[in-house]
């Protein structure tokens, strides 16, 4: 058995390591193409085509990474805050006749980052720079982006599928499939909302997570709602009403219900952007695509020596060095670095987390309190600013967060798995465990705690939980007993959280970087005498190669002096940090990631 496992992951490290090659090359093109991309020459007059299905709007521009190359996955992704920075230079820019917007087809991405996007597009749009969208078979997310336009056009044609219904999530339960598989999870926690783990314990929700994530969805939808009527001069009761009674099937239906201007043909609407252009014919129309016209227009201003640093802590909070998500160790280096550097005058700390491990927050924010010290720190909130992702902010001198913002869920738990049932009675194999003490074996996974050693790690939980109850009372002013009562885990968005002090301001990226610079010097907000700096930096793809293969874990001698040592380690790597965060470790993390479609 031992030597087939071997021969396998031999064969399978082979196929790795030829692919890894290919996408060495592949890097060197893709850095060749940013280079062209640099000396992108627009025309003289013009139109700004936003297609969001040929980009991910993300936290950081990003090159394709090799594992999403494998997977089928092309499209680069912008970071918010150069799609917003190209929306207010198109604003400004004689040259940029309209703004084209299409959003059928977009990339799946968080609420947050559309909705800062989409309040650019406002913006553009009240300052006189007229955006146009068409869409064809919209979805609520499409069209609530589209709903920032001034025009809506739609396809004429039958067969156009919509594909809007609101906003809504499924709650997956498994404890009927882990009885039957022999698994028996003892989930540990304190908080009656903090969800994380009930789906492996019960069949149903609990009445405590039907509320929240009720309450949540409501919150949801009622801010796109909101934003779509303003946008279409309609009432929100107008929105409700079309969503609730499924007015909304034929592209006439859009039409008579308000929801677009015009329905026309594809050939119709190349006549209608050419006459919006002023030009006789659609083949006369020079389109500029975002990332052309980031690439030409979006340049950070590298003259000032005073700079404002923008930290991105996106992903997961992990223990350990590693590159992906936010690892503790590495974070805290990169924030002690900030500290250190003089030119640095003001932080944006840009939280896009739903937490994870309590170690590395603490050792996040043990460095975040140093830097309170000597700059101000601002927070901004993306999708996410949750559990250890609140933890780690919530001292901030000021804190921003996006109206759909999931943030909160103050609460803590630990989750441990038996699978002695699994073994015994599935896999028929018997397990004698031999230990230095009765309790030697409570973490082996082969069997249920005991009493006293529930009781043992339940401690570790209300230790934990007293302390982050402690910090967001310290760090938002406010009394423990209150900040309990909006705690025991529950999640809250953004415009609900700042009605209970979780955060000061609902606002975008930008607003945060201006108030930084404010505090900074105390006379303005204006950027322009600031050069605005990103940690951590976003990987090329051949550092992202170069990383893989270079992995470092002394466990896997197996393949030590072939060509597959490096993939070999990285596996293993891998397998080594998934064990990990499914042991004994303590979590302050949100249960779920949320995509609006």
């Amino acid at each position: 058995m031992k030597n087939f496992l071997k021969m396998t992951l031999a064969v399978v490290c082979g196929l790795l390591l030829t692919i890894f090659l290919v996408f060495m090359v592949m890097g060197s093109i893709i850095s060749a193409i940013g280079s062209a991309e640099s000396n992108t020459t627009l025309p003289k007059s013009g139109v700004l085509e936003i297609d969001m299905s040929s980009f991910i709007l993300g936290e950081q521009n990003a090159e394709v990474s090799p594992v999403a190359a494998i997977q089928g996955g092309s499209a680069p992704t912008i970071g918010i805050r150069q799609a917003v920075a190209a929306v207010r230079a198109a604003t400004e820019d004689p040259a940029i006749k309209y703004i084209y917007l299409k959003t059928d087809g977009m990339a799946s991405s968080g609420l947050a980052l559309l909705e800062e996007f989409r309040v650019a597009l406002e913006d553009c749009s009240k300052a006189g720079k007229a955006v146009i969208s068409y869409i064809e078979s919209p979805s609520t997310a499409s069209y609530y982006m589209s709903s920032a336009a001034d025009k809506i056009y739609m396809t004429s044609h039958l067969g156009a599928t919509s594909m809007m219904t609101g906003v809504g999530s499924q709650l997956i339960f498994l404890k009927d499939l882990l009885d039957k598989l022999g698994v028996n999870v003892q989930l540990i926690r304190h908080g009656k909302y903090k969800s994380a783990g009930e789906m492996y314990i019960r069949n149903s929700s609990s009445p405590e997570n039907m509320q929240q994530n009720q309450e949540m969805i409501d919150g949801i939808w009622n801010n796109m709602a909101t934003a779509m009527a303003r946008g279409r001069e309609l009432s929100v009761e107008d929105i409700n009403a079309a969503i609730e009674d499924l007015k909304l099937n034929s592209p006439q239906d859009f039409k008579d219900n308000g929801f677009v201007d015009e329905l026309m043909t594809a050939e119709q609407l190349k006549q209608k952007l050419a006459d919006l252009a002023v030009v006789e014919k659609f083949k006369d129309v020079k389109m500029v695509s975002l990332s052309d016209y980031i690439a030409a227009k979006v340049k950070d201003n590298l003259k000032p020596k005073q700079k404002i640093a923008v930290i991105f802590a996106e992903g997961n909070i992990v223990d350990g060095n590693g590159s992906a998500d936010v690892a503790g160790d590495r974070f805290a280096s990169i924030i002690a670095k900030v500290r250190a550097d003089s030119t640095i005058k003001a932080v944006v700390l840009r939280v896009n987390s739903p937490g994870g491990a309590v170690l590395a927050a603490e050792k996040i924010k043990a460095e975040l309190d140093l830097l309170r010290k000597d700059k101000p720190v601002i927070a901004s909130y993306g999708d996410y600013a949750a559990s250890g992702g609140y933890w780690i902010s919530t001292n901030c001198d000021r804190v921003y967060s996006d109206a759909s913002t999931l943030t909160g869920s103050i609460g803590v738990f630990s989750m441990i798995p038996d699978f002695s049932g699994t073994i015994r009675d599935i896999a028929h194999v018997n397990i004698t465990t031999v230990g230095s003490s009765s309790h030697s074996g409570m973490l082996g996974l082969m069997r249920p705690l005991d009493a006293a050693e529930t009781a043992y790690m339940q401690q570790s939980v209300e230790d934990i939980y007293e302390r982050f109850v402690s910090i967001v009372s310290e760090g938002r002013k406010l009394e423990p007993d209150y900040v309990d009562s909006i705690a025991q885990g529950r999640v809250w968005v953004g415009s609900d959280a700042i009605k209970i002090g979780l955060v000061d301001e609902i606002g975008t990226l930008e607003d945060a970087i201006h108030c930084a610079a404010y505090m900074a010097d105390g006379s303005s907000d204006s950027l322009d005498s600031w050069r605005v700096e990103e940690f951590p930096k976003p990987q090329t793809t051949m550092e992202m190669l170069m990383e893989m293969m270079g992995s470092s874990s002394p466990e896997v001698k197996l393949f030590k002096g072939t060509p597959f040592e490096s993939t070999a380690k990285y596996l293993w790597d891998l397998n080594r940090s998934w064990e990990k965060k499914n042991g004994s470790y303590m979590f302050a993390s949100l249960p779920y990631v949320m995509d609006i479609r």
